[in-house]
């Protein structure tokens, strides 16, 4: 490993950055691991976060966000996943009074929860998922076993071979929390663009032809994992459908829903519980006493719903998986904070 001579500018909220050289295998290791020390230096330094206020000037509502910018807390790759939406949640929180809550009622992912919780946005935060598997990954952290978890991702050799045997077998015989944890992990890792749904096949090409080990960065994984067990006095998982858990939190003034519903058009493909009753959202969303931030894609049915409830709505900027630029609906009882972001 080698130091340029050439310092510039801090990119990073840790402090100012140096180049250095490093053999191209430990980029991706190298990358991961300072973007993880950026999402926790003010923590672990003991100061709590600062106000975003700088953030909101960088940000512009004509360009999407560059998600290598926002630190990467889940152990899950998510089509859909919110990772590029994390700067507008932070925007979204500031622009009212600290919550005693943050709930995430279909959590997949939690990239907007774990944000939460590690930057102390929110006084508790509670995450939902109805799909056994990735609850089974979420209660395996949050219940005292991360480091099973783990070890377990550091120890597997991963091989064609042992990932069918390994997947075959998950869906055949009768497993444990914290082994359909594993097969969870594996599964949203080695499948074609983190497809859990039944018929995903194996990653083929990959990243640089990496196959699948592409999307398998045991080190960086283990790291995520242990990260989000040392918060997990500030997280409550909940395993069943996130409507119930909303329609419980309707009179509280002080929680704040972060709503990331399936795709209305692809989630039978990509997801194993894929129905969903996205009328209904709309109508508990009239009813909520709190604050609320929903996403979706954009398409005229959802826009129709919004119109129908009388519930705002705009359009947002984004990159998909193949880094095309697109845009996505974001739903809120109003929008200052967002109309005051910077063209």
């Amino acid at each position: 490993m080698a130091r340029s001579s050439t310092t510039y500018t801090s990119k990073w909220r840790s402090g100012e950055t140096t180049v250095i050289r490093v053999p191209r295998a430990l980029v991706d290791d190298v990358l991961q691991h300072a973007r993880n020390l950026d999402g926790v230096s003010s923590i672990s330094s003991g100061v709590k976060p600062t106000s975003n206020k700088t953030e909101m000037h960088t940000l512009r509502r004509s360009q999407p966000v560059n998600v290598a910018t926002v630190p990467l807390r889940s152990p899950f790759r998510y089509p859909g996943g919110k990772t590029w939406l994390v700067p507008y949640v932070r925007e979204w929180l500031e622009s009212f009074a600290r919550q005693e809550m943050f709930i995430e009622p279909f959590a997949g992912g939690a990239i907007a929860s774990l944000t939460i919780a590690f930057e102390d946005r929110a006084g508790y935060v509670i995450i939902a998922e109805t799909d056994e598997y990735v609850s089974a990954v979420w209660r395996t952290i949050l219940s005292g076993r991360a480091e099973w978890l783990a070890d377990k991702i550091l120890r597997f050799d991963l091989t064609v071979d042992n990932v069918k045997k390994e997947l075959d077998r998950s869906s055949k015989t009768h497993l444990t929390q914290k082994d359909r944890a594993f097969s969870a992990i594996l599964r949203n890792r080695v499948q074609r663009g983190g497809i859990m749904a039944p018929g995903a096949g194996l990653v083929k090409s990959g990243e640089k032809n990496k196959g699948i080990k592409s999307r398998w960065y045991p080190e960086t994984l283990a790291r995520r994992i242990r990260d989000i067990a040392d918060y997990r006095d500030k997280i409550t998982f909940f395993h069943g459908d996130g409507f119930d858990l909303i329609e419980d939190f309707i009179p509280e003034r002080k929680v704040a829903f972060f709503i990331d519903p399936p795709y209305t058009v692809s989630s039978r493909r990509l997801y194993n519980h894929w129905k969903f009753d996205h009328e209904r959202l709309f109508g508990l969303l009239k009813k909520l006493k709190g604050n609320y931030l929903v996403t979706y894609n954009d398409t005229e049915e959802i826009r129709d719903f919004a119109r129908s409830y009388k519930i705002p709505f705009r359009t947002i900027k984004m990159k998909n998986t193949h880094h095309a630029k697109k845009t996505e609906l974001i739903i809120s009882k109003d929008f200052k904070w967002f109309d005051a972001i910077p063209e």
